[in-house]
């Protein structure tokens, strides 16, 4: 039977205006629409077609060569996104640590310095877990890695929950528990950028703004639970979380086909090319963050000693925890509208100029405005190093820049605000470290403008 037939003519003035619709959305994701002796295929990625019929892939197949399961592009990255969302809200209360801090002491009965320690491990061993992220879900498939993550987690979790010393509460909460957050942060946020068209800034700062929103969620909640249920059943209770949560992202990845890698490559020797710009972007991004974990981790403290009384210095913790996750959005949106350079200089003098107004107005209701404006400096810089690396490196290598680059993170988060600490021991009051601050973020606004502007040349 031909199209000629009255009946087949019918059918295609009537599906005709819908097929036109399809081919545009097909251009936009990258689908495209073959016609041929009235039948309608697609085909992506070098599925052939034979004798009139579409060929039909195997899974081994879809895998081996790159080619994305039936699900739509858009369900995919939904998925991708939802996934990455469920994982790292809960991964991001480890920002939140401060709450546990007096109910812990009394109740392993140890000091502020051992705690301190352990804050440290669990630093330390994030950024380990984001390196060795790379190295796992590149040889093993992704739902499995991310459910050891999960798992390892958990387990570390509930060790910290029976813990009756340094030694378990350091081996539960500080190694395991931050190498499997590290772990899960960097696979979902590679899942995400395998599913991008394009740069995608403002989904990484998205992403990576989803630890500090945690926390934002986190620390009352916590500081209820503590309250009712004790300090046991509420990191009992946040291990079960993690399990969870890391399991309904394991079921989303799985249900999207999210691969690690792409058959496309970069070409040869462009990984190489690219050690100064990540030198560059590692020393901008470090002085960054330096200023800006001091205020997250000193917040009160700060607006205690400029004479802000109790109330105002917790209120003035939350405020800033979600200035900066507004503002590590708002860094990976502005990346994909200007330069790399002008995003990173911007963000860094945005930083000062909260520096300089508690240089000059030092007091209790400057401090809150101006340590929000240094905390959302490394907001911004944050959300715009994620949208950076897509654009200077091939999407298969996102997950093992973006975990070199975190280095630069745990650097800082022990050296300014340890100096930052001792100087105020030693002077009684938070000017000088703020004045080193200013300093660096002096030195990143005058290096990012070294920076390149990005574009798929540098990627190729």
């Amino acid at each position: 039977m031909t199209l000629r037939h009255p009946r087949w003519a019918l059918l295609t003035r009537t599906v005709g205006p819908w097929l036109s619709r399809r081919e545009a959305w097909g251009r936009a994701t990258g689908f495209r629409m073959v016609r041929r002796a009235g039948s309608v295929r697609e085909k992506r990625h070098g599925g052939r077609v034979r004798d009139g019929t579409q060929h039909s892939h195997s899974p081994v197949e879809r895998l081996s060569c790159g080619m994305p399961s039936p699900t739509s592009h858009r369900q995919r990255a939904l998925a991708v996104v939802a996934a990455a969302t469920a994982v790292n809200l809960p991964f991001g209360t480890i920002y939140a640590f401060s709450v546990f801090l007096k109910p812990m002491e009394e109740m392993l009965g140890i000091g502020r310095a051992q705690m301190s320690f352990v804050f440290g491990l669990a630093t330390i061993c994030l950024v380990v877990g984001m390196n060795l992220s790379p190295l796992l879900y590149r040889r093993l498939p992704a739902v499995p890695v991310l459910l050891l993550a999960g798992a390892g987690s958990a387990i570390g979790l509930w060790l910290a929950a029976s813990a009756g010393g340094i030694g378990q509460l350091a081996l539960g909460y500080g190694l395991l528990f931050g190498l499997g957050g590290g772990v899960g942060f960097i696979l979902v946020q590679q899942g995400v950028n395998q599913t991008l068209a394009s740069s995608g800034g403002l989904v990484n700062g998205y992403v990576v703004a989803l630890y500090p929103l945690g926390a934002m969620i986190g620390a009352p909640l916590f500081g209820y639970t503590i309250a009712a249920f004790g300090l046991r059943a509420t990191l009992a209770g946040l291990g079960a979380t993690v399990l969870a949560a890391c399991v309904f992202a394991a079921w989303l990845l799985a249900r999207a086909d999210i691969r690690m890698r792409t058959s496309d490559l970069p070409a040869a020797g462009s990984i190489d090319r690219q050690w100064p710009v990540f030198a560059r972007l590692f020393v901008v991004f470090f002085l960054a963050a330096a200023a800006g974990l001091t205020v997250m981790s000193q917040a009160a403290g700060i607006v205690q000693a400029y004479g802000g009384r109790t109330a105002l210095a917790l209120g003035a913790t939350t405020f800033i925890t979600a200035a900066i996750a507004a503002a590590r959005v708002g860094g990976g949106w502005l990346v994909d509208r200007f330069p790399m350079p002008r995003v990173a200089a911007a963000a860094h003098l945005w930083s000062l100029a909260g520096a300089m107004l508690l240089s000059f107005w030092p007091g209790p209701l400057a401090a809150v405005p101006a340590l929000a404006m240094i905390g959302m400096g490394y907001g911004f810089m944050s959300g715009a190093v994620a949208g950076a690396i897509a654009q200077y490196w091939h999407r298969n290598e996102f997950g093992r820049i973006a975990g070199q680059l975190y280095i630069a993170w745990c650097i800082a988060a022990v050296s300014l605000p340890i100096l930052a600490g001792w100087l105020f021991d030693r002077t009684g009051g938070y000017g000088a470290a703020v004045l080193v601050a200013a300093g660096g973020n002096v030195l990143g606004a005058l290096l990012a403008g070294g920076l390149p502007a990005g574009g798929r040349s540098l990627r190729s």
